[in-house]
C-alpha cells in the first residue's frame, strides 16, 4: 500500500513543537522529510534528553515523537557554501517548512522571495506567533502567550479569577495543524495553476479561528463569556460529576437524552414537567446538578458509564493517560504505535490520526541521528565524495 504524499519532498527547518508537529503529520502521510539542522543540532534534540524517565538512548520524548519518518542533514546556513548547498536542496524540493521568528528567513536568505528564484514551484510555509506583518508581528510568542492573547484562556477554568491554559499545548499544536492544511492547499493550487507560493500561519490567527461560534456570540451580544468549568452555557446536565473513584461526564444535548436519563435513574424530583425541555432544565441547573452529584458519587465511574451507555446517554470517564492510551477504540484505530529507534528498540507514541480508505499504510522510521543522512541526500543531488569532503572541511555541512 502507498501513502498519499509519497513523491513530495519537504525541507524541514523547524524546531520545538509547532513546526515539527506539522512536519511530523506530513511525514506520516508519506512525504520525504529532510530535516535541515545546524551543525550542533536543533534545540529540541537536547530537551529531556538526559531525563532518565522521559528519554531513550539520549533522545527525549519531544524529539522521539516529532521527528519520526524524517532524515537529518546538517548545514550551516550562515556560511556561503552552506547556503548554496541548501539552495541545491531547494531545487529538488516541493516544500520548505520553518517556524523561525518573523524576519529570520529573510535575514538568512531562505524566505520565499529568495527560494522562488531557485525553484519557482517551491512552496514555503512559516509558522510564527503573529504572522508576517502587522503592528505586533515581531513579538516573541510561545504556546501560552498565544493562548492568552487569543481569548481561549479567559473561558478556561472554573472562574474568572483563575484563568487556565488548555492542558495540551493547543497554541503550538493548532499552528502545526493549520500549517498542514495550508501546505496541502498550496500543493493543490500548484497542481492546478503551476506556481508555488508562501503559506503564512500565525498561531494567534489559529486561536482566533478556534473561538468559532463563541466569537460570533460575542459580536451579537457584546458580552464577554466567562469560564464555567466543565459545564455548558446552554445544556443541562452537561458536566463532569464526581463518582466514588473518579469522574463521569454526562452530556444531555437533546431532550430525548433527558427522557432516557430520567427513566434510567427513576428519581421523582427529575420528573418535573418543566425539565422536559432545555429552558426549564437550564433555569434549575444547580438543583439538577446537585441531585446528580449526590447520586453519582455513590458508585464507580465504570458502573455509571456502563449503565448510562446502555440507555444511549452520552457519557464518558475522565481518563488518565494510562486509561486513554489503553482504550480499545484507540488501540483498534492504531493510535498507539511503536516507533523504531536507532539501536533496534522501540518507543510507543501516538499514531497517525488521518485515516484514508486506500492510501493509508502507516509505517514509521526512527528519529534520525544528527546529520545521519547528510551524505546520502547530497549524493542524490549529484554531489561527489570530494565535494562532500570539501564542504565538511569548511564546516559548511556536518
Amino acid at each position: 500500500m502507498t501513502k498519499p504524499l509519497e513523491g513530495v519532498r519537504i525541507i524541514d527547518l523547524t524546531h520545538m513543537l509547532s513546526g515539527p508537529y506539522a512536519g511530523m503529520l506530513l511525514a506520516d502521510m508519506g512525504a520525504e522529510s529532510i530535516k535541515v539542522e545546524p551543525l550542533k543540532g536543533e534545540g529540541t534534540r537536547s530537551l529531556l534528553a538526559k531525563d532518565p524517565r522521559n528519554s531513550y538512548n539520549g533522545h527525549g520524548a519531544y524529539f522521539i515523537t516529532l521527528n519520526r519518518n524524517k532524515k537529518s542533514v546538517c548545514i550551516d546556513l550562515k556560511s556561503e557554501a552552506g547556503l548554496q548547498t541548501f539552495y541545491d536542496l531547494v531545487k529538488d524540493a516541493d516544500i520548505v517548512l520553518d517556524n523561525f521568528s518573523a524576519g529570520v528567513p529573510a535575514k538568512l536568505k531562505i524566505d520565499h522571495e529568495h527560494l522562488s528564484r531557485v525553484n519557482p514551484r517551491i512552496i514555503t510555509c512559516s509558522v510564527t506567533g503573529f504572522g508576517q506583518a502587522g503592528p505586533n508581528f515581531k513579538r516573541p510568542a510561545f504556546d501560552q502567550v498565544v493562548q492568552g492573547i487569543g481569548g481561549g484562556m479567559s473561558i478556561t477554568g472554573h472562574d474568572a479569577e483563575h484563568p487556565a491554559r488548555a492542558g495540551i499545548p493547543i497554541g503550538d499544536l493548532g499552528g502545526g495543524m493549520f500549517a498542514v492544511m495550508g501546505v496541502l492547499a498550496a500543493l493543490h493550487s500548484r497542481a492546478v495553476n503551476g506556481y508555488g507560493q508562501h503559506v503564512d500561519i500565525s498561531m494567534l490567527d489559529c486561536q482566533i479561528s478556534m473561538l468559532n461560534y463563541m466569537a460570533t456570540m460575542y459580536f451579537l451580544s457584546g458580552d464577554n463569556p466567562s469560564p464555567i468549568g466543565n459545564g455548558h452555557f446552554v445544556h443541562v446536565p452537561y458536566d463532569a460529576f464526581r463518582t466514588s473513584n473518579g469522574f463521569v461526564i454526562i452530556a444531555v444535548i437533546f431532550d430525548s437524552f433527558w427522557d432516557n436519563l430520567v427513566e434510567l435513574l427513576g428519581i421523582d424530583e427529575l420528573r418535573d414537567p418543566a425539565y422536559k425541555t432545555q429552558p426549564g432544565r437550564f433555569a434549575d441547573k444547580h438543583k439538577i446538578n446537585g441531585i446528580l452529584t449526590d447520586l453519582l458519587k455513590t458508585n464507580t465511574t465504570e458502573h455509571w458509564v456502563e449503565l448510562l451507555s446502555s440507555a444511549r446517554i452520552p457519557c464518558a470517564p475522565v481518563n488518565k493517560f494510562s486509561d486513554a492510551l489503553s482504550d480499545p477504540q484507540v488501540l483498534f484505530r492504531n493510535m498507539v504505535v511503536d516507533i523504531p529507534q536507532f539501536d533496534g528498540g522501540t518507543v510507543k507514541a501516538p499514531g497517525n490520526p488521518i485515516k484514508l480508505s486506500v492510501d493509508s499504510s502507516d509505517s514509521y522510521t526512527a528519529p534520525p541521528l544528527l546529520g545521519q543522512h547528510t551524505e546520502d541526500v547530497l549524493k542524490s543531488l549529484g554531489y561527489s565524495d570530494e565535494r562532500i569532503a570539501e564542504l565538511k572541511a569548511m564546516q559548511a555541512i556536518g
